[in-house]
């Protein structure tokens, strides 16, 4: 069971804190439970049958696929191909495959943005990925908090608990490190630029 707070489900249903206070009092919409402290909490579940919510049911599925950097093109069309096959599988229809090539610790991706944007819309009813890692290396959780609260089912196809601690905080260092590189040794870059464009 996914409860959530007055102020989270009004942020799902898109409209005001006092207006689920008014449907309570009509009874159009009863919270699961009051805590000790007398605050509502709502039964997710309930709340989409009761406001007849089956975007779940209804939206198309998409497929994430990501890596890095452009060296790692054939890793990003591994990683289609096999959602495409689970697709297949599976049978599901109307299912859209976005690709992504940037930095796990990238939260501007094109691709990114395009899920986001479509699961805020209500667009979505499923989102895979081969691992959760792809999707983002660190702030998975929020993105599947907000997929939860727009009904939308995430499936990862690998585990991160086959993956042991050890290698996972590896990949981890190594990605935060690759980022600071390339940044670092990009802005020294543009600083050189500057530099022999001031001298000619």
């Amino acid at each position: 069971m996914q409860l959530l707070s007055i102020g989270e489900l009004a942020v799902m249903l898109g409209v005001a804190v006092v207006t689920l206070r008014r449907w309570h009092r009509a009874g159009k919409l009863l919270p699961a439970y009051r805590t000790i402290g007398g605050h509502r909490r709502y039964d997710v579940m309930k709340v989409r049958e009761v406001m007849s919510l089956t975007q779940k049911a209804e939206g198309k599925t998409i497929a994430y696929a990501r890596v890095s950097s452009h060296d790692q093109k054939e890793q990003l069309q591994s990683q289609a191909l096999r959602l495409r096959r689970h697709r297949e599988e599976q049978r599901w229809a109307n299912v859209e495959v976005i690709t992504d090539l940037g930095s796990g610790l990238n939260y501007k991706k094109k691709g990114l943005l395009k899920l986001l944007a479509e699961i805020l819309h209500h667009r979505v009813g499923r989102l895979v990925l081969v691992t959760k890692d792809r999707l983002l290396r660190f702030g998975a959780e929020l993105l599947f908090r907000i997929c939860a609260i727009h009904g939308v089912e995430v499936a990862v196809l690998d585990a991160d608990e086959d993956i042991p601690n050890e290698q996972q905080l590896t990949e981890d260092l190594v990605e935060i490190l690759t980022v600071f590189s390339s940044r670092l040794y990009g802005s020294r870059s543009r600083k050189n630029l500057r530099a022999l464009a001031a001298q000619a």
